[in-house]
């Protein structure tokens, strides 16, 4: 680009690098699958499932929402083997009646789609409504504080380890685990009870430990904001609770659908507070004030209408919650695997007070800006790359119960192929077009932010894209795999890597530049994680006989550079040719033109280089041009 224009933007408060995303999938298919009743097949596989208030997630017609879903085939589409074996769990060993690879992912990206969309809808409203700065900040740490204290209550239990053990106790038990379960659920709740109680009392506290001091945010603001919020975690938990029943009852519409109705709402929230007269009161700061209450009260109403979505469907499995208590055994199996969770999770929350803190002492807007960064680098993984995770788990997760390495390598080595013919021409457009997509999306309201600061952290930090998803496909490998304490050992190993280079960023950079060096901060750790992760998974299965994998990624690399660069020259010359001061239509026609003449280009060279990996879609679309 070579005008300067602001513009605004919005906070993505709990889409952190450090949350481990999704639920590990159950291994086969469970009885129940047949008894639930959902019979539509036409929708979606979950969102993650905890996706915050915002990212990343109602429910519309919610019985044609929801679908019964068996362990997926291993092919690629539905005549073509990938050679990672077959899983004959169905009738027969026929595996009749499972959805192909393709298939599965295609159906739950719609849900993650339509929640990103609203996702970022409210953000941008918030910083229409906001603007970048001491408001925005102070709420994106408070807005931080619920997710990071539920991950560390049991958060990250939930979105790893339990589904497997609540499908386990259904099929072992007579009762199909439901004494198991409202056992598990009693406990829970307590637990959140009580934890959530805690952290209202301790927000002062919180807020200190996440910003000091800083000219970014208040402490004062993050703290009204956090008495507001917090109360979010019991809800949090509610939902992440019933969301691991349903999928471990094969139902996975609700859970795919909730954090949309989630978004709703604080749409709905954002539009009141626009409508009320005057601006949040920043000295002194009042409980009373109008906006404040608003905004705090109606973005934790969000979390709970997500919560309270999914339990007519739990109803209609036939489940029934009652307090039951005592201690059931197998309890401490998972007490085992949750210790483990929690140490995860609290390294990585090390990590993301780190970055809050360097943020929020350099410039006023810099924890927003980056918050609304890693959003952006999350949308195409958690369209495609979650989907393509959350579809090939229930393989792994099947191999690794029948101890088949060499198919769980195969499963593995496939997701990672996948993921990298669709993020990896993506994340190169992104880093070509960091400007113009910038411009495009944030300018809503001038003088809100700097959309040049936008465009160049994006496009610094575009390369983690594939990184994040092989990272965190390697983690459910793990956890497939019955091991929550490698996963642990990898965090610490890339947390230490985030905290050095942290600090090398805050002393070395100027202010107005250490956004930009905790966005590649951000995106690096998670090469080391890949990386670190390869060789962990080499000691547990032996070679991944990753010569496969490399090659596909070598001709995808190669094809997305050069359309990269294509897509960056033709943006140049979009630039140049629209007269007066840069605006969102030059942004859109520079992002429209650029960005598809590149990722053609590039899917263009990818076939031209036989990317195998890209066969099934092109058979399907060639069969389509065929039939017209």
């Amino acid at each position: 680009m070579n005008r300067n224009t602001d513009a605004g933007g919005g906070s993505d408060s709990e889409a952190y690098s450090t949350v481990p995303l999704g639920y590990a999938a159950a291994s086969r298919a469970s009885p129940l699958a047949t008894q639930v009743g959902y019979t539509d097949p036409t929708q979606p596989i979950p969102a993650v499932a905890g996706e915050p208030p915002t990212t990343e997630p109602g429910v519309e017609q919610a019985a044609e929402q929801t679908r019964v879903i068996t362990p997926v085939a291993p092919s690629l589409d539905d005549s073509e083997s990938d050679g990672a074996g077959a899983d004959d769990s169905g009738p027969a060993g026929t595996g009749r009646g499972k959805p192909s690879l393709l298939k599965a992912s295609g159906s739950m990206a719609i849900a993650t789609l339509v929640s990103r969309i609203t996702g970022f809808g409210w953000k941008l409203i918030l910083a229409y409504a906001v603007s970048f700065g001491v408001i925005n900040d102070s709420f994106t740490v408070a807005n931080t504080l619920p997710t990071s204290i539920f991950e560390l209550l049991i958060g990250g239990v939930l979105t790893s380890v339990i589904v497997p053990v609540l499908v386990r106790a259904q099929k072992s038990d007579s009762d199909e685990g439901q004494a198991y379960i409202q056992r598990l659920l009693s406990l829970a709740t307590v637990f959140l009870g009580i934890g959530t109680v805690l952290s209202v009392i301790a927000a002062p506290v919180l807020a200190m430990i996440f910003i000091g001091d800083s000219d970014g945010a208040t402490t004062e603001l993050t703290t009204a904001f956090a008495y507001l919020l917090l109360p979010q975690i019991f809800f949090y938990g509610v939902s992440a609770l019933v969301s691991a029943i349903l999928q471990s009852k094969q139902v996975f519409g609700p859970p795919a659908w909730a954090p949309v109705m989630n978004n709703i709402v604080i749409l709905a929230t954002l539009a009141i507070y626009i409508r009320i007269p005057g601006e949040l009161t920043l000295d002194p700061v009042r409980m009373t004030d109008t906006h404040l209450l608003t905004l705090g009260i109606g973005v934790t109403c969000g979390i709970v209408a997500q919560a309270c979505i999914q339990l007519p469907a739990l109803r209609k499995t036939g489940f029934r919650f009652r307090w039951r208590w005592g201690w059931d055994s197998r309890l401490s199996e998972f007490g085992g695997l949750a210790l483990w969770m929690l140490a995860y999770v609290g390294v990585s929350q090390i990590g993301l007070i780190a970055l809050t803190k360097v943020a929020t002492a350099a410039d006023p807007g810099s924890w927003s800006i980056y918050n609304y960064v890693w959003m952006l680098l999350q949308l195409p993984y958690g369209v495609i790359g979650f989907s393509v995770m959350t579809a090939i788990l229930p393989r792994m997760s099947a191999a690794a119960a029948d101890q088949d390495h060499q198919r769980m390598i195969d499963d593995l080595s496939l997701g990672n192929r996948l993921s990298t013919v669709s993020l990896l021409p993506i994340s190169a457009v992104m880093t070509a077009l960091g400007t113009p997509i910038a411009l495009a999306l944030f300018s809503i309201k001038s003088g809100t932010g700097s959309i040049d600061q936008i465009g160049t952290a994006l496009a610094v930090s575009a390369f983690g894209v594939l990184p994040y998803a092989i990272t965190m496909m390697q983690m459910r490998a793990f956890y497939a795999m019955k091991d929550a304490r490698t996963p642990t050992l990898i965090m610490v190993v890339m947390t230490a890597v985030k905290l050095l280079m942290a600090i090398v960023v805050a002393t070395t950079l100027p202010p107005q530049d250490v956004l930009f060096g905790l966005t590649f901060t951000n995106s690096f750790t998670f090469v080391v994680g890949w990386l670190v992760g390869e060789v962990w998974l080499r000691r547990h299965l032996g070679s991944l006989g990753s010569g496969r994998f490399l090659i596909t990624l070598g001709k995808t690399l190669a094809a997305s550079v050069s359309g990269g660069v294509l897509a960056w020259l033709i943006s140049a010359w979009v630039d140049g040719l629209v007269p007066g001061p840069a605006s969102a239509g030059t942004g859109w026609l520079q992002l429209l033109i650029g960005g598809t003449i590149g990722l053609g280009a590039i899917f263009g060279v990818m076939w031209m280089l036989r990317v195998s990996e890209l066969e099934p879609a092109i058979g399907r679309i060639t069969g389509l041009l065929r039939r017209r």
